[in-house]
């Protein structure tokens, strides 16, 4: 498989591209900054038309159930499926991370993308009052540790072929990659470190150089 060794913190701001980030639940505010921060454009996406005028989209937390029934109220979910398939950067955090997974487990009937090849255990980590804050290695970001927030947070139980691990707590698979999709189990929109999001800007780049 492809490796993707950037080490980023901010991109480089002469190629232009725009990120959507899912705008229906969850502090999508707080992923629009960090983009600023990235030096790129972001916009909220709350249709599918809106879904279609972007090179990249973040799918923030929130709860899982209700962000697939509202991307399947405004057709969301079926364009994002083509795009995605076709190669278009999809990130995904938290609740995000569980609607792309292709199996939930002990939740075979709730709705979702498919689109990563991984299992995903929900609220895997305890309730709400059980959320903590960790040093997390990324060898791929390089040193330091990233801050993590994990809050009702799932993990990875199953990688399928071409899956990458690129960070694991307590042997918990807490972050995957797989071609133009990343999904983390935890929040980096809640702390000051840019270089994941930043690494996100630059799958974004690479694919907007292949169109």
């Amino acid at each position: 498989m492809e490796e993707h060794n950037l080490a980023v913190t901010r991109t480089d701001t002469t190629e232009s591209v725009t990120i959507g980030v899912l705008a229906l639940q969850g502090d999508f505010e707080a992923h629009l900054r960090m983009l600023e921060r990235c030096g790129v454009n972001g916009k909220e996406v709350r249709t599918a038309q809106q879904l279609q005028e972007v090179d990249g989209l973040i799918i923030p937390g929130g709860e899982s159930t209700t962000i697939m029934k509202l991307m399947q109220r405004y057709g969301i979910d079926a364009v994002l499926q083509q795009r995605a398939r076709a190669g278009m950067p999809v990130y995904g955090t938290c609740a995000g991370l569980i609607v792309m997974a292709h199996e939930i487990e002990g939740y075979p009937q709730q709705p979702r993308l498919g689109l990563l090849d991984v299992a995903v255990a929900r609220n895997a980590f305890g309730r709400q009052v059980d959320s903590f804050e960790i040093d997390l290695p990324v060898p791929k970001l390089g040193d330091p540790p990233i801050r993590a927030v994990f809050i009702r947070a799932p993990y990875v139980t199953r990688t399928g072929e071409g899956v990458e691990v690129l960070a694991s707590l307590d042997s918990k698979i807490v972050l995957v990659q797989q071609n133009n999709l990343l999904g983390g189990a935890f929040h980096p929109e809640l702390t000051d470190d840019l270089r994941l999001h930043c690494y996100f800007v630059e799958m974004v780049r690479a694919y907007r150089r292949q169109q």
